[in-house]
Formats: structure tokens, sequence, C-alpha cells
């Protein structure tokens, strides 16, 4: 193993733990960035995130602080694992840190989704390069794959990809990564990957509603939900070729198909969970549109990141004139134009119109 690195950790969600424990658990120092005292107290005094992550052993290498510069400071690599509604406001706090504005900190990215901007959605990575100095325009890495924060803070055998444009910062986050439980390969398709990672929750979303209806259906089953997968990544690989991905292959890399298969089937999933919800119990009724959805999102109780980025793919689909049967239906469900259920019989029935 590479010799122990200082790392900050920004957020202190279920993926930034599940990252971050691993990375201590390899021997790294980690300290992790939460807004809530009460993430600090679990983690520093008894090793457990018992808001995020409850149930999982962290190790003592593994502290939190809810000072976000303290987080920042002197560290030789920074992960960020903000929510995308919080994305650019996290990064902005930390800008003024010296090894943050003289570029010396490496920056990666766990992110998931599309982050909203005055001329449209930007990607993550476009996002922080944009917020922080200029220096790091190019250099920073975005890492994706299938990989749910449970698993891998139980130290089960993951594979990710570190994407940058810059292949030096790629390989040594790929090194970074590489401890116990962890593998990793680097990727030049900056674009592809983000797209895969955020694309891939919409899809997830709408495989829980069909998850959900199968499991008292004559109709839909095994193989209808394969279908509906296949037809998903079809469409994530048309929404990331028109947006620049660069190499068709990171659609059937862990990064591509890899990383939907384990979003819409783990038990983990809160995509996959979300949309269950949406059939069994009813959840949308808590909301009067998407918009009503996205800025009250703590209403949901865990954060289904498909949901939020399903109003930005929507967007791009209509600017750049792409038919997403699957985005736009969820869309439409989201918007409270169609009824999940009358969705999917109307999915089934076009199936003529989906690229499977």
């Amino acid at each position: 193993m590479m010799k122990s690195k200082s790392i900050g950790v920004l957020g202190g969600g279920a993926w930034g733990t599940g990252l971050a424990q691993a990375l201590a658990n390899g021997g790294h120092k980690v300290q992790m960035w939460a807004l809530e005292p009460e993430v600090k107290e679990s983690v520093n005094n008894e090793h457990e995130n018992k808001r995020y992550l409850p149930g999982y052993k962290l190790s003592p290498n593994l502290t939190v602080s809810n000072d976000i510069i303290e987080v920042a400071t002197d560290k030789e690599f920074i992960i960020v694992a903000s929510p995308s509604l919080f994305l650019a406001s996290t990064i902005r706090k930390i800008t003024s840190v010296p090894n943050v504005a003289d570029g010396t900190s490496v920056f990666a990215a766990l992110t998931k989704g599309f982050v909203p901007g005055k001329d449209g959605p930007k990607l993550v990575l476009e996002t922080i390069e944009n917020t922080l100095p200029g220096i790091y325009k190019g250099n920073t890495v975005y890492v994706a794959g299938p990989s749910h924060a449970e698993e891998v803070a139980m130290g089960k055998l993951t594979g990710l990809i570190a994407a940058s444009e810059n292949p030096k910062n790629s390989i040594k986050v790929r090194e970074l990564l590489r401890v116990p439980g962890l593998f990793c390969y680097s990727s030049f398709d900056v674009i592809g990957v983000q797209i895969c990672s955020a694309a891939k929750n919409v899809v997830a979303v709408v495989y829980g509603a069909l998850d959900a209806v199968a499991e008292h259906s004559k109709i839909f089953g095994d193989n209808t939900e394969s279908l509906l997968l296949a037809a998903g990544l079809n469409e994530i690989q048309t929404l990331g070729m028109a947006m620049g991905a660069t190499h068709a292959e990171t659609f059937t890399s862990i990064a591509g198909v890899g990383d939907l298969d384990v979003t819409c089937k783990s038990k983990f999933g809160r995509n996959r969970r979300f949309g269950q919800d949406m059939i069994k119990t009813d959840i949308l009724s808590k909301f009067n549109d998407l918009d009503d959805l996205i800025a009250n999102i703590g209403k949901v109780g865990y954060l289904p990141e498909g949901a939020v980025a399903c109003k930005y793919i929507h967007e791009i689909a209509e600017k750049k004139g792409l038919k997403l049967t699957i985005c736009d239906g969820l869309y439409r469900i989201l918007n409270k134009e169609i009824r999940p259920l009358d969705f999917l019989d109307e999915l089934m029935d076009m199936g003529r119109n989906i690229n499977a």
C-alpha cells in the first residue's frame, strides 16, 4: 500500500462515510466534515455514524469535525461527497484555505447528479472547477462505480473508476483508492463517467417502481426488469454521447452497466427504494410536483438523487432534441402528469419505442 496520506472528506452522508472508512481502514488518516453535531459525536466517541450509516463499526483513523476549514486544511487529498444540491456552496467555503488556494491538494468528487446553473444544468466536476481557483481547471478527478456505501464500509470487494483530464491526478487517486476491499481503474472519459453516475439513478427509480408492481403482477417479472435495465442503459449512452462522452466503452464498463445494475437491484439502493415507495406508500402524495419535491426533499427521509437528476436530464433532452422515454416518463410521474402504474403500462405497451 502507498504511504499514509492525509485526507479530508467533505460530507458525512452514507457514501462519504463508507469511502472514508475504507481509506481509514487502509491506514490513511481521514478527517470528515459533517454539518450535524450528532454525527461528530457518534463517529468520534462510538466509531459509528448512527445517523447516515448505522450499524457499521468505523476505524479510529476516521474522525469528524463540524468545521469545514479544519477538515480542508493541510490535506493532500480532498474528497467531495456533498449532495449535488449543495455542491457549489460547499466548495465556496474552502477556497481560501492555503493548500486549496495554491492548488496543492488533489480534489476528487463522489457527488452524483447535475448542478443547476443560470444557463442550464452543470456536471459535477465543471461546477467544482468553476468554483475552485483556476489552477484546478482540468485537474480534478471523478470517482464512480458500483459502490453502495454499506458494502464498502463492510470491506466487500468493490471496483471504482477515477476519471480525469489529468492522467497524473487520475493515477494518484487510483492509487489512493487501492486499499483493502477496493480496486480502481483510471479513465479519461470524464463526461461519460459523470453521466453514467447521474443518469443511472433515474433509471433505478423507475426500476424500483416496476419491481414493486412485479411482486403481485401476472404481466411483469424478471424478464421485464431486464428489458427496462437494457433500455435504460441505452438512454444513458444516448445522453452521454450527446453531451460529449469520448469512449463508448464507458457505458459497458463498471461506471456504466456495472453501476446501473447495482443501483437498480441492490437492497441498499435509495433510488430503487424511492421507486418502490411511489407504489407501496404513495410517497408522491406529499408533494405537489417535481419542484416541490426537490425543494422539500427532506420529507422523503432519504436522498433519492434520481428524482433531482430527472429534472435536469429533462432540460438537457429538450435542448438537444433527445428521445429518452424512461427519463421523460419519470419526469411526467414526478410532475403528476401521469400515474406510475399508467406509465409502466404505457411503457410496456409501447415497447417497440424503447431502444433495448
